[in-house]
């Protein structure tokens, strides 16, 4: 982790590496050093792994350690460091004086976890506060972009890319092409990547894969974007979200409470349902879908008949 330059001289800098032997010695280190008026911020959702003598106050951001989820779709290291962070979690939250969470849904989460044991708040931040609304701003009119919509998220499961390009290849068997820009990492995610190249071959959709972006280049990418879709199944807080608002985006979102927490989208979907995010976009588009031809009893029977009799017919031919 980079420092900024203008860090005070007079601060201590104590590094420790990621291995397990070095944090329990960064955790012995913290029992014996912290004093009774210190505060210790724990921003690695972990509470101290013994108590300490100060007031720990942890934030959590992670919704894997406090969600029941399944942890399936992650590879088998993955999946067995979050096993021992929950149990981490769970089985040392007295340790803790308070956490920090970002919205209504984690603290609700937080709140069943600890039972009441451990006061909870809700403190949302971000590094620039400035420009947020609930609801898309009204603009002077429409404006020429280089993407109709965008999705900023890595590649882990629960960001949803899998539906997100079905509804893309929908949407293209319907003679609809909006672009799309994701921002997936090459080399982590190149299946995911791999898959991308094999739609848009196949299907002719017009997705573009910016690739992992630092935070600048992320909030340059929105003013190159119409819109924001957003079908993650669950976030802890869904950054996004807010900096699309902050951009004067419009949003089509998952209709899950974590959404619903930070901002009203235009448009929203199931995004357990490739054709759910379709109809959205559609309807965002001004695409409405066709209606129902209703028939009566009567009609219903006279078609059957009248199908009856064209089968009849070819096969006489």
């Amino acid at each position: 982790m980079a420092l900024p330059g203008d860090m005070p001289d007079d601060m201590l800098v104590k590094r420790v590496p990621p291995s397990i032997r070095q944090r329990a010695s960064a955790e012995r280190w913290l029992s014996h050093n912290v004093q009774p008026q210190d505060i210790v911020l724990c921003f690695g959702n972990l509470p101290p792994l013994f108590r300490l003598r100060g007031r720990a106050v942890v934030f959590v951001q992670n919704r894997y350690l406090i969600d029941v989820t399944s942890l399936g779709a992650f590879p088998l290291k993955v999946r067995l460091r979050l096993a021992v962070e929950r149990w981490w979690l769970s089985t040392r939250m007295s340790n803790a004086n308070e956490f920090i969470v970002q919205t209504p849904t984690m603290k609700r989460l937080m709140d069943k976890m600890t039972r009441g044991t451990v006061p909870v708040r809700t403190l949302p931040f971000v590094s620039v506060p400035d420009g947020y609304a609930r609801s898309a701003l009204r603009t002077g009119g429409p404006k020429e972009k280089q993407f109709d919509f965008v999705y900023v998220a890595s590649g882990e499961p629960h960001k949803n890319h899998q539906r997100l390009l079905e509804a893309w290849c929908l949407l293209a068997g319907e003679g609809l092409f909006p672009t799309l820009c994701l921002t997936l990492s090459k080399n982590r995610f190149a299946a995911l990547c791999d898959e991308i190249e094999m739609l848009s071959q196949r299907h002719g959709i017009a997705v573009t894969n910016a690739g992992e972006l630092s935070h600048p280049e992320a909030l340059a990418l929105y003013r190159k974007a119409g819109t924001l879709i957003f079908p993650s199944i669950f976030e802890s807080f869904g950054l996004p979200l807010i900096e699309a608002r902050q951009a004067g985006l419009p949003v089509l979102a998952s209709e899950l409470d974590y959404v619903r927490d930070v901002l009203d989208p235009e448009q929203t979907f199931d995004p357990a349902s490739a054709n759910s995010i379709a109809r959205a976009v559609k309807r965002f588009m001004g695409k409405p879908e066709s209606a129902l031809s209703l028939l009566d009893a009567s009609g219903f029977i006279e078609h059957i008949m009248r199908t009856s009799e064209r089968d009849d017919e070819i096969q006489r031919d």
